[in-house]
């Protein structure tokens, strides 16, 4: 005769659904609602800042015609991305181990690992949504072409996200405390959007500077994004670098993440 313990099918959804929106609540509120703010903000102010300079909007020929706003498109994208992946959610899930909300959370029906579900849901949820305002806020208020290829754009966010979110999860396996998490996200954070070319476009980098890009995360989503948007599919080795990563931190992160 079957167990009658095991949670049916519909509670167990209807447990993910609710601790889904309580994460959400919690997230948009008090530091984490301010963390929010600056990963859509921040990328959204920029594009509103080099839109209004008008040697910004003009065709270089480094760029093979593109304006300086076109290639910084894709760079602001993970930029809004990577705040959510390496700085938002390693402090936030070491906060809870520290708080001991990961050991208490194993004694009931949710489980801890609904809620590493929920946020990842939640994040990529906010990305998504950012991702969106960002290029309409380009293509509306300043002339910025749509992706052209809209399928390979798509790929090679989720590609990003995927990478990147899995640097997060590894993070908060091995940080011991929140604030080591959130200064291990951000040195991370500011590497990674170097090589993704947000001071220094990546075809103006010293050659060595190039290569060393194209092997990081961001520096092989940029020209992904970049591909896509002028409507060449991403090449096999762009969003192979982004799967090696994927798998490699999130089986990492598997591995060593402490409950408590």
């Amino acid at each position: 005769m079957a167990s009658t313990t095991a949670s049916p099918p519909a509670t167990r959804r209807s447990a993910m659904t609710q601790l889904t929106i309580t994460e959400f609540k919690l997230f948009t509120r008090g530091r984490a609602g301010v963390g929010l703010g600056l990963s859509a903000g921040i990328p959204l102010l920029l594009v509103i800042i080099f839109g209004s300079i008008h040697s910004f909007r003009t065709p270089v020929k480094t760029f093979g015609g593109l304006t300086t706003l076109d290639v910084y498109i894709p760079v602001l994208l993970v930029f809004a991305i990577a705040l959510l992946s390496l700085v938002a959610m390693p402090a936030a899930l070491a906060s809870y181990r520290e708080l001991g909300y990961l050991r208490r959370l194993k004694t009931t029906p949710a489980g801890p690992i609904r809620l590493l579900v929920a946020e990842l849901v939640i994040k990529l949820a906010v990305a998504v949504v950012t991702v969106v305002v960002i290029v309409a806020v380009a293509r509306i208020g300043y002339g910025v072409a749509a992706p052209r290829q809209i399928g390979g754009f798509v790929v090679a966010g989720l590609f990003a996200a995927a990478g990147l979110m899995a640097t997060g999860l590894f993070v908060a396996a091995m940080a011991p405390n929140a604030g080591a998490a959130r200064g291990i996200g951000a040195i991370l954070f500011y590497l990674m959007m170097f090589f993704a070319g947000l001071w220094l476009p990546i075809p103006d980098m010293p050659r060595v500077l190039q290569h060393i890009s194209h092997a990081t995360p961001l520096g092989a989503a940029v020209p992904a994004l970049q591909n896509a948007a002028a409507g060449q599919w991403p090449t096999w080795l762009q969003l192979l670098t982004m799967a090696a990563y994927a798998a490699a931190f999130g089986l990492a992160a598997a591995r060593f993440f402490r409950w408590e």
